[in-house]
C-alpha cells in the first residue's frame, strides 16, 4: 500500500507534467489570444473589433495539434481562411426560417465534407462549422460584413503569430512531451506482455489491454515520425533532430521486438508450468526494464538520473544460471524447451541492448561516429494526403463514411435549428454548437461525447450557480472566467467530461458580465445541451448509421493484406541476407499500422448495440489471429536480423509459398459476403509435417565444451520451424474462419 507522502508525490509529478504539458501551453495560448483583443478593444472603445478578432482567434485554434510545425503553421492558416470566409456568408444569412434551414445544411455538409483530405483538414472543417454555428450567435451593429469577416481572418492570423512565437521560445516542448509519453507506453506494453506470461485467466483482459496500448503507440510514432522526419533541421549529424531519429528507431524495434513471440503460448505454459520459477526470472528481467524506460521519462537528458545497468545484469545472471541448470538436469530429453528458453533469453538481451542505446543517445555522445538514419530513405516512411479534387467526387456516394457522416450532421444541424427556434429558446445556437461538438462519425465515440458533455454541463452548471450567488463582482468572474478556460482546453483533449464542466464555468462567468439573469442563462444553458447531445445521439441510431461491421471487412483486408507483404518481404531477406532495405521496414511499419487500424475498428465494433454486433466472436476470433500472425512475423524477422542465418532451403520456400496461398485465399473469401471457399483439406495439413517436421534433435552430445555454432544453427532451425509450422496454422485457421462469417 502507497503512503501518503508517496501519493502526494505522484500527484505532485502528475501537476507538474500538465503545466509543462503542449495542452496547457495551448491553452495558454488561446487564452491569451481571446483576452488581450478584448481588453484593448475595451480600453480603446471599440468592444466590436475586438470581438471580431477574439472569434477569429478562437476559432483557428482547433488546428493546433501535434505534428509537424510547418503543417501546423498551414493548418492555422486555411482555418483562417475559411472562418473568414465563412464569416462572410454568415453576416448574409438573413432568410426567413423556412429557407435558412436548408442553406444552413447546406453549408454545413459542404463544410463537414472536407474532412475526405485527412485529420488536419477534419480540424480546419471544424473551424469552419463553428464559424458557421457561431455567426447566429453575434451580430455586429458597428461593422460593416466584410468588415467583421476581415476581422475575424485577422484575429486567425492573430493567433497563428503567437502558435509561432511560442515554437521560437520553446522549439523542443512538443517533440519532448511527445517521447515522454511514447517511453511510457512502452513500458506499459513491456509490462503487460510481461504479465501475459502468467494465469491463464488473466490473458483475454491482458491481450485486450495490449492491442489498445499498441494502437496508442502506433499514433505516437506516426506524430513522431512526421515531427522528426520532415523537419529541416533533422539534417546535421550532431543535431537534436537526429539524435531522437535514433531515439525513435531504437523505441519501434523495442516495440518489435515486445510484440515478437519465439514460441506459442501453448508450449510456453507447458514448459513453465513445469518449471514456473522461470515466470517470476523472466518477469522480473520485463518489469525492471519497463521501470527503467519510466524513470528515463523523467529524468530527460539528465544522466545522473539514469537508472543503473547492475540490477538488470543481475538478472540476466540469474536466468542464464536458472536456463544452464535447467539444461544439465534435462539433458537432451527437453532440448527443444533449452532452445525455447534460450530464444526468449536472447529476445530479453536484444531489448536491453536497445534500453543501453537509449540511455547513451540521451547523454549527449559525439555523434561523429555514429551511422545517422537516410532522411532520403526515411521519408518513404511518410504517407503525403492525397488532395486531388477527384477525392471529392470518390467519396460523394453512400458507401463514402465521411460522405454519410457529413449529411447526418447537416440533417441533425438543420433539425436542431428548427427546434430552437420553433420553441424560440434563448440561444439555440448552444444547441447546434452541441451537435457539431458532439458528433463523430462512429457510433461509440458519438455516444462516449454525448455522456461526458451531459454530465459535465449539468457539474458545471451547478458548480456555476454556487459562485454565481456567492460572488457579485464583475471583475472576479472574468479572473474566474480566464481560469476555467485555460483549464478547460488543457483538459478537453484528455478528459472530454472535465473540459465540459469548465466550458460550462467559462460560458457562465462571462455572461455573468454582461447579463443580469444569469441564472436563466444557466437553465438554458444546461436545456439546449441535453436537446443538442440527444438528437446527436438519435442521429447516429437512425440517420445513414455507419455500423462498425460495415467497415470492419475492409480493415481486416488491408491488415492480412500488410502482414502479406511483411511475410514476403521477410522471406526474400531470409533468403538474400545482407542489409535490411527501406522496403523491409516499411512493410513491417505498415504491417504494425494497419493491424492498430484492425483493432481500433474492432473496440469501436465494440462499443455499438448488441443488435448490431454482427458475428462479434468470430470477428474477434480473426481480430485476435491476425495479431498473432503479425506477433509471430515479428520474432521471425528480429530473429533473422539479428543473427547470422544459414541458406533458405527448398522446403523453406515451399513452406512460405504455401502460407502465402493460405492469405491469398484468405483475401478471396473477404471480396465476397460469404465465401465458397472449402475449409483446408487435410492434404494441407500433411504437407505441414511433411515438410517441417516437429523440431526434435537426435543425438545430440552435450558436453563441457559448447559447440557456439551448432547452438546457434539448433536455435535458428527450432525458431523458423516453431514460427513457419505456427503461420502456416494461424493462415489455416484464419481461412476456416473468414468462410464463416457473412459480413453483410
Amino acid at each position: 500500500m502507497k503512503s501518503y507522502s508517496q501519493i502526494i508525490f505522484n500527484n505532485f509529478r502528475e501537476l507538474l507534467h500538465f503545466l509543462k504539458s503542449t495542452n496547457f501551453s495551448k491553452a495558454i495560448l488561446i487564452a491569451i489570444a481571446v483576452t488581450v483583443p478584448i481588453l484593448l478593444s475595451i480600453r480603446w472603445g471599440h468592444l466590436e473589433i475586438g470581438l471580431a478578432l477574439c472569434f477569429g482567434a478562437f476559432w483557428s485554434s482547433p488546428s493546433d495539434v501535434s505534428g509537424n510545425f510547418r503543417h501546423k503553421k498551414f493548418g492555422i492558416l486555411f482555418s483562417a481562411l475559411l472562418v473568414m470566409l465563412v464569416s462572410f456568408i454568415g453576416g448574409y444569412l438573413k432568410f426567413e426560417t423556412w429557407l435558412l434551414i436548408p442553406v444552413l445544411g447546406l453549408l454545413t455538409f459542404a463544410i463537414a465534407f472536407i474532412s475526405v483530405y485527412g485529420f488536419r483538414a477534419s480540424l480546419i472543417s471544424f473551424s469552419g462549422l463553428l464559424a458557421l454555428v457561431l455567426s447566429f450567435a453575434h451580430e455586429s451593429k458597428e461593422l460593416e460584413i466584410y468588415e467583421y469577416a476581415l476581422l475575424i481572418g485577422a484575429g486567425g492570423l492573430w493567433y497563428l503569430l503567437l502558435a509561432v512565437l511560442w515554437y521560437r521560445i520553446n522549439p523542443k516542448a512538443q517533440t519532448e512531451e511527445l517521447f515522454w509519453e511514447t517511453y511510457r507506453l512502452t513500458a506499459e506494453f513491456l509490462e503487460t506482455r510481461a504479465k501475459l506470461v502468467g494465469p491463464k485467466m488473466d490473458r483475454l483482459e491482458l491481450q485486450s489491454k495490449l492491442y489498445e496500448i499498441q494502437s496508442k503507440l502506433i499514433e505516437h510514432h506516426e506524430t513522431l515520425r512526421e515531427i522528426l522526419l520532415l523537419s529541416r533541421k533533422s539534417s546535421g549529424r550532431s543535431s537534436y533532430q537526429a539524435k531522437r531519429l535514433l531515439i525513435f528507431v531504437e523505441l519501434i524495434d523495442m516495440l518489435e521486438t515486445a510484440i515478437a513471440n519465439p514460441v506459442n503460448y501453448d508450449k510456453m505454459d507447458a514448459l513453465f508450468g513445469d518449471h514456473p520459477e522461470f515466470i517470476e526470472s523472466f518477469q522480473n528481467l520485463i518489469f525492471e526494464m519497463a521501470g527503467q524506460l519510466r524513470i528515463i521519462a523523467e529524468a530527460g537528458t539528465d544522466q545522473s538520473k539514469f537508472p543503473k545497468n547492475s540490477k538488470l545484469v543481475h538478472y540476466f545472471g540469474k536466468v542464464e544460471h536458472e536456463i544452464a541448470s535447467f539444461r544439465k538436469e534435462t539433458g537432451t530429453e527437453d532440448y527443444e524447451g533449452f532452445l525455447m528458453l534460450q530464444n526468449l533469453l536472447q529476445y530479453l538481451e536484444k531489448q536491453f541492448e536497445k534500453l543501453k542505446k537509449i540511455k547513451w543517445l540521451l547523454g549527449n555522445p559525439d555523434m561523429g561516429s555514429v551511422d545517422l538514419v537516410d532522411q532520403a530513405a526515411a521519408k518513404r516512411f511518410i504517407v503525403a494526403q492525397d488532395y486531388d479534387p477527384k477525392l471529392l467526387l470518390s467519396n460523394f456516394s453512400f458507401r463514402s463514411a465521411i460522405f454519410k457522416h457529413s449529411l447526418r450532421l447537416s440533417v441533425t444541424v438543420m433539425i436542431g435549428y428548427a427546434l430552437g427556434n420553433f420553441f424560440d429558446f434563448q440561444n439555440p445556437y448552444w444547441i447546434l454548437l452541441t451537435i457539431i461538438v458532439i458528433m463523430r462519425p462512429s457510433y461509440g465515440l458519438t455516444k462516449s461525447r454525448t455522456k461526458d458533455r451531459i454530465i459535465g454541463t449539468l457539474i458545471g452548471g451547478a458548480i456555476a450557480t454556487g459562485f454565481v450567488f456567492l460572488i457579485q463582482n464583475p471583475y472576479m468572474f472574468g479572473a474566474l472566467g480566464v481560469v476555467s478556460l485555460v483549464i478547460a482546453f488543457s483538459m478537453v483533449q484528455k478528459n472530454y467530461r472535465a473540459g465540459a464542466t469548465f466550458i460550462t464555468l467559462t460560458v457562465v462567468f462571462v455572461y455573468a458580465i454582461i447579463r443580469p439573469d444569469v441564472i436563466t442563462v444557466i437553465q438554458y444553458r444546461v436545456l439546449d445541451t441535453l436537446i443538442g447531445a440527444g438528437l446527436s445521439f438519435v442521429a447516429m441510431l437512425w440517420i445513414l448509421p455507419a455500423w462498425g461491421f460495415m467497415e470492419i471487412r475492409e480493415q481486416i483486408k488491408n491488415s492480412v493484406k500488410a502482414n502479406r507483404a511483411f511475410l514476403a518481404q521477410i522471406a526474400h531477406y531470409y533468403e538474400q541476407k545482407g542489409k535490411v532495405t527501406t522496403t523491409y521496414k516499411v512493410s513491417r511499419k505498415e504491417a504494425f499500422v494497419e493491424t492498430s487500424n484492425l483493432s481500433s475498428a474492432f473496440q469501436r465494433m465494440a462499443q455499438e448495440p448488441v443488435s448490431k454486433q454482427k458475428n462479434l466472436d468470430k470477428i474477434y476470433e480473426l481480430v485476435v489471429l491476425n495479431h498473432t500472425f503479425l506477433s509471430s512475423l515479428a520474432s521471425f524477422s528480429t530473429f533473422i536480423q539479428n543473427n547470422p542465418t544459414t541458406e533458405a532451403s527448398l522446403k523453406f520456400k515451399n513452406f512460405i509459398s504455401e502460407i502465402d496461398e493460405n492469405l491469398e485465399q484468405v483475401l478471396q473469401a473477404l471480396e465476397n459476403s460469404k465465401s465458397d471457399q472449402a475449409p483446408i483439406d487435410p492434404h494441407n495439413n500433411q504437407f505441414a509435417k511433411e515438410q517441417l517436421p516437429s523440431f526434435v534433435p537426435k543425438n545430440i552430445e552435450l558436453s563441457s565444451r559448447v559447440d557456439i555454432k551448432l547452438e546457434r544453427e539448433l536455435q535458428e532451425a527450432h525458431l523458423v520451424t516453431e514460427q513457419l509450422h505456427w503461420l502456416f496454422s494461424l493462415s489455416g485457421k484464419m481461412l476456416r474462419l473468414v468462410s464463416k462469417i457473412e459480413f453483410d
